[in-house]
């Protein structure tokens, strides 16, 4: 069923503007992001208040104190930067440990937390390219901690599904399970120890005095040098936790440029190896020369070439894709015309592969997983202001695999989840060294037409709905909110990020409204075919905002999928 063409061209009307415009996972953080905004802040600012928000709005899904790693584009300068947003395997960390005791993967806990990024990462952001102070784009996040939000059905049958997990800490379970129970939709739901950590922040920058660079500073030394960095330190040292005073006082987050890539006069832009923003880049570059709009819109054709694309990118992130800093990455071949023109080869147009296709030239062959498939997952928020200053952020990090740290209402980054034991391994565990990090915002360009901020939650479906998204807009002609409500499709084909590292050769998951016939053509050519519903919550939660470069004028797109809201004007 398609909504009335008369009046409405998607389920939800596609919000335009011609002034300034944020969208987020959820509604009250595209708010906090939008009021930063009507107050004067810019896209930095109000992208900043957006993510912040939704570590307390989707706390089972994003941590304050977890990851947040952010790209920006600055109209000005014409430049686009990325924020690493990503910590670092402490000091005491023993990689021998994780190889003797935990070789099929990091294990739940505190052995799993890394140094916190998100509060640098934000912070780092500010600085360098916003324009007001951290208490000002905090305000919302410390209000909705403190006094409370309205519970919503997906964080409630979230925190429903993880109750087990959440009691196995007594500050998890005081948080999460209030009364002995998980909070119900419709109830009121508080963090007044997460509302006091950011109104310690915002306190000690206010007491700065000075300049606002000066209060910035101030602001994180509150988080990695006073008295949460000693909550932290003192807590990972009764329970056996590596994270120490050091660790904190000395990082800093990375300002790296991006990677880049143009397929049909629009140019992508995604973080470095670090994350696996490279491999939506592979993927496109692999569709270079095809005529996509003749194939169809999810087609059988259409859905078989991106599947077999996702799935050789997917073999070059698994053998390449690690931190640049302690590993060798051949990110300008891997990203090179010649190099996708070698591996499109190999993709046959009416036989799907077996499973994950080798890397490169290498032969390589990696033994089927098929252990269940979790929902493991994050959050998404971008920002665009009248200056046509771009935002965009993928913050997460769950607070039931490892322990809150009391009377701070956070978990510390737990994305030491994404490391492999194995020495290895290209994102294996070392001290300093960051994980092979799942999210990863994203740009696309079309110069002399518009500029969009893309991205969403979903692990290693993530990739897979940027590019599905980005070519209904730029390929298909949708606008954003069309663009993001298409039915969707994710290949499970490649080692799963998280461990154990679920691999299911040729499973291809689809949403119900994609046609039966269409599954049974991909079916015989040998995909694995299952059914998601007709909408999917784990098929990703897209959000894009598209900026006309003549004119101003703004589109959004909000997943409908779950709580993802834009405003702008």
């Amino acid at each position: 069923m398609q909504p009335p063409a008369s009046f409405m061209d998607a389920y939800r009307p596609a919000l335009r503007g011609h002034r300034h415009m944020t969208a987020a996972g959820h509604y009250l953080a595209a708010q906090a992001g939008f009021q930063v905004m009507e107050a004067g802040g810019n896209a930095i600012d109000a992208g900043v208040a957006a993510g912040i928000a939704l570590g307390v709005v989707q706390s089972e899904l994003v941590g304050v104190a977890g990851v947040a790693p952010i790209i920006i584009y600055l109209a000005r300068e014409n430049r686009v930067v990325t924020i690493s947003g990503l910590g670092v395997w402490p000091k005491a960390t023993d990689p021998d440990l994780y190889a003797r005791q935990y070789a099929d993967g990091v294990p739940q806990g505190i052995l799993r937390c890394i140094v916190p990024a998100a509060p640098d990462a934000w912070i780092t952001a500010l600085e360098e390219f916003g324009t007001m102070s951290f208490g000002e784009v905090a305000a919302a996040a410390i209000r909705l901690a403190r006094d409370g939000f309205v519970m919503y059905p997906l964080m409630a049958e979230l925190l429903e599904e993880k109750a087990e997990k959440y009691a196995r800490w007594p500050a998890n379970a005081a948080i999460y399970l209030p009364g002995g129970r998980t909070p119900k939709v419709g109830e009121l739901f508080r963090q007044q120890d997460l509302g006091a950590s950011l109104q310690y922040m915002a306190d000690q920058e206010r007491a700065a005095g000075g300049d606002r660079e000066a209060g910035l500073q101030a602001a994180r030394a509150a988080f990695y040098r006073g008295d949460i960095a000693r909550a932290i330190a003192d807590y990972h040292a009764d329970n056996g936790g590596l994270i120490s005073m050091d660790d904190l006082a000395e990082f800093r987050v990375g300002i790296e440029p991006a990677q880049s890539v143009e397929l049909s006069g629009t140019r992508v832009y995604g973080c470095g190896p670090w994350c696996q923003g490279p491999m939506l880049l592979q993927a496109l570059q692999l569709l270079r020369g095809r005529d996509l709009a003749a194939l169809g819109h999810n087609s059988p054709a259409y859905i078989h070439l991106l599947t077999e694309a996702i799935k050789l990118a997917a073999a070059d992130r698994e053998h390449w894709y690690g931190d640049p800093r302690f590993v060798e990455v051949p990110i300008e071949r891997l990203l090179s015309e010649d190099y996708a023109k070698r591996r499109a080869a190999l993709i046959r147009d009416d036989v799907a592969s077996p499973g994950m296709p080798p890397p490169g030239d290498l032969e390589v062959s990696v033994a089927p997983n098929r252990v269940p498939i979790e929902a493991l997952d994050t959050s998404y928020c971008c920002a665009v202001d009248s200056e046509g200053n771009l935002f965009s952020a993928t913050p997460s990090d769950t607070s039931s695999d490892a322990p809150v740290i009391p009377g701070t209402g956070f978990v510390p980054s737990s994305r030491g989840s994404q490391s492999r034991p194995d020495p290895d391994h290209p994102s294996s565990i070392q001290p300093g060294k960051r994980p092979r990090l799942t999210p990863n915002p994203a740009l696309a360009i079309r110069p002399g037409e518009w500029a969009m901020p893309f991205g969403t939650p979903g692990a290693d479906v993530q990739i897979q709905a940027m590019m599905q998204t980005l070519l209904n807009i730029a390929v298909f002609g949708l606008n954003p909110q069309a663009a993001v409500e298409a039915p969707r499709f994710a290949s499970y084909s490649f080692p799963q990020s998280f461990a154990p590292h679920a691999y299911h050769p040729g499973l291809l998951k689809m949403e119900g409204r994609i046609d039966r016939d269409t599954g049974s053509q991909l079916q015989a050519m040998g995909h694995d075919v299952d059914w998601w519903g007709e909408w999917e919550w784990q098929a990703g939660a897209m959000c894009a905002i598209r900026r006309d470069t003549a004119s101003g004028v703004l589109e959004a797109g909000a997943d409908p999928r779950r709580a993802c809201y834009a405003l702008g004007w």
